[in-house]
């Protein structure tokens, strides 16, 4: 087994919230047991958790004529089952590796489907997927015309959108400096964690058309040192991981700040449709870390996990994508009975 969910789970990190409703002092220092009783109740999971996860060794095959991972950054679980990859290349970058599709597609069971964008990156980074099925990337490295953009594919590798201007950095309206994310809103609106180069949240319309920004570098609501990861959750709230600040900041759509929590490295997030949160935390936790969104109580975590890139299946199954080991992993969850 990998790892155990803590029988009595509590947060590692800090909740702070934007603003906090003062209340008149207590005349008792000493809480009913109602209270108690009332509060241990609220503290756990809203349904059963799982309690364990086993890496599958040698889960996924790779193409013919590939002896091992590269770099691989992001992965999704589309709405057929099937498990998309960004990865760089089989190797750290993909400039001269113009005939090595990027973009993979597999079964769960790990089965090589397809894949297509070949000669299209220079540094794959972000990687979402849209309430339509539709496939989000960012090149946050730029050669020869080539990168330092955000891409919208249809499932077919059909180019349908792209952001930013090809091989140019900058930190304009129509320019980036290693972007290094992107997600779609509920309402169809783009946000880009422009975080390698400036430190910023752009906002776009569904067609492209530049909106608003936020974000410097620092270290107070709203500022970001290398803004790296995005996810929205049910409520339709903006989670930012700010990596090297070592916390993930909540905003609305608009980028007001509304909490954030500390103590964390996110380089991924993934969100369920029941606010369950899955962050890949490589650097500082050193696994996925997983918790609940409306108050980042953490109810698991999956060790061994050394990844950017994270994802769950329909049954809790754990994807990870790992950079620097260079590995793709699938790992099977194991429920308490």
């Amino acid at each position: 087994m990998i790892s155990a969910t803590r029988t009595a789970p509590r947060p590692r990190g800090v909740l702070r919230l934007a603003s906090v409703r003062s209340r008149p002092a207590s005349r008792s220092r000493a809480p009913s047991l109602t209270l108690v009783v009332a509060l241990v109740v609220s503290l756990q999971p809203a349904h059963a958790q799982p309690t364990s996860y086993r890496h599958v060794e040698g889960w996924a095959e790779l193409p013919e004529g590939v002896v091992a991972w590269g770099q691989t950054i992001g992965v999704e679980v589309d709405a057929t089952g099937h498990l998309w990859v960004f990865h760089r290349c089989f190797d750290a970058q993909c400039i001269g590796r113009g005939d090595v599709a990027p973009v993979l597609r597999y079964d769960l069971d790990g089965r090589l489907i397809g894949g297509w964008g070949e000669g299209m990156f220079v540094w794959p980074h972000g990687f979402h997927l849209d309430p339509a099925g539709n496939l989000w990337t960012t090149d946050a490295r730029g050669r020869d015309g080539v990168g330092q953009q955000v891409m919208k594919f249809a499932p077919d590798g059909t180019v349908l959108l792209t952001l930013g201007t090809a091989g140019a950095a900058g930190s304009g309206r129509d320019t980036f400096d290693g972007p290094a994310d992107v997600a779609v809103a509920p309402g169809g609106d783009v946000f880009v964690a422009d975080g390698h180069g400036n430190d910023r949240i752009v906002k776009f319309s569904a067609d492209g058309r530049y909106l608003m920004e936020w974000g410097r570098h620092g270290t107070g609501p709203g500022e970001f040192d290398e803004p790296h990861t995005l996810a929205f959750d049910s409520r339709g709230r903006l989670w930012v991981g700010d990596r090297v600040n070592q916390r993930i900041q909540v905003f609305d759509q608009d980028g007001r700040y509304l909490a954030e929590w500390t103590g964390i490295m996110a380089s991924g997030i993934h969100i369920t449709p029941d606010d369950v949160v899955y962050v890949a935390d490589y650097q500082l936790r050193e696994g996925v870390v997983i918790a609940r969104a409306d108050d980042f109580l953490e109810i698991g975590f999956v060790a061994g996990a050394i990844g950017e890139g994270v994802t769950v299946d329909a049954v809790g199954n754990v994807y990870v994508g790992e950079v620097l080991p260079r590995n793709l992993k699938k790992f099977a969850v194991q429920r308490a009975r």
